[in-house]
């Protein structure tokens, strides 16, 4: 009797131990900046070492679906992340690509009348500034914004580990809140820029004022964007490790966006070097 009572109570132990609810594996993200171009500090190999340390479940990229084949294989090799993550898939065959940018946006920004416009409405701020036509506080708000730039051409230079990081996140924070916050101080009350004009692939005209305001705007809409579409691919894919490859230039801003969006969530955002 005293037998059978045991294996009751074992019985009991052992099922009430399968019946736990054992908690859910955290979904790992890990944002890693990067440099397009093959440079002698970063390359598809020094790329592809990492994904190796790292083994991803999942890559990221900064691209539009339409430079997937329908099986999400790559359409096109040619850039440090799209050789790596190529190369690792073939080694590792259950390894997902997916796109996580915004769709279309190279044609978004042509269509709107935001390129070439960009790049004229800078060309000319640097002339003006040149000149000496800016006013003091122009002057000042523009050479900020290219003083912003050397210390980020430092990083570049050194390893992956020194442009992700949460100071050189700063620094690119920086540089680019000059680039679409300020200088539309600039060009939004000069009339220099106002009297310039673009013909748009419609045939409409746009300023370079309102083309570069729309630039500068496309850059907040485009960031939130590729966070919001990591967070989808996220909670399509539970509990996997995930790397998104950007270029280091949108690090900061993807990250604070995942920052809020994971908030509550089994979501855990994790350097490429930590362990």
């Amino acid at each position: 009797m005293k037998r059978i009572t045991l294996l009751l109570i074992v019985s009991v132990i052992f099922l009430s131990c399968n019946n736990i609810k054992k908690p859910a594996v955290s979904t790992e993200i890990i944002v890693m900046g990067t440099q397009h171009k093959a440079v002698p500090n970063f390359n598809s190999e020094i790329l592809f070492n990492i994904l190796e340390e790292v083994k991803p479940d999942l890559i990221l990229l900064e691209l539009d679906s339409i430079k997937f084949t329908p099986d999400f294989k790559l359409k096109e090799v040619m850039e440090n992340e799209l050789i790596a993550s190529d190369k690792y898939q073939a080694k590792y065959p259950e390894t997902k690509l997916r796109p996580f940018e915004f769709e279309g946006r190279n044609q978004y920004r042509i269509d709107n009348g935001m390129r070439p416009t960009d790049k004229l409405t800078l060309k000319l701020v640097d002339s003006l500034y040149n000149e000496n036509l800016l006013t003091t506080t122009e002057a000042e708000i523009f050479k900020t914004y290219k003083e912003a730039l050397e210390p980020l051409k430092v990083i570049a230079a050194k390893s992956p580990e020194n442009w992700n990081n949460s100071i050189a996140d700063s620094l690119c924070e920086k540089r680019q809140f000059y680039q679409y916050q300020m200088i539309p101080k600039i060009t939004n009350t000069r009339k220099e820029f106002s009297s310039r004009f673009l013909i748009k692939p419609n045939g409409e005209k746009i300023s370079y004022r309102n083309g570069y305001q729309l630039w500068a705007d496309f850059w907040d809409l485009r960031n939130q964007t590729m966070a919001k579409n990591i967070m989808t691919i996220s909670e399509q894919n539970k509990g996997k490790k995930i790397v998104v490859l950007c270029g280091f230039m949108h690090r900061y801003y993807i990250l604070k966006e995942l920052k809020r969006l994971t908030k509550d969530k089994n979501i855990v955002l994790k350097e490429f070097y930590e362990k």
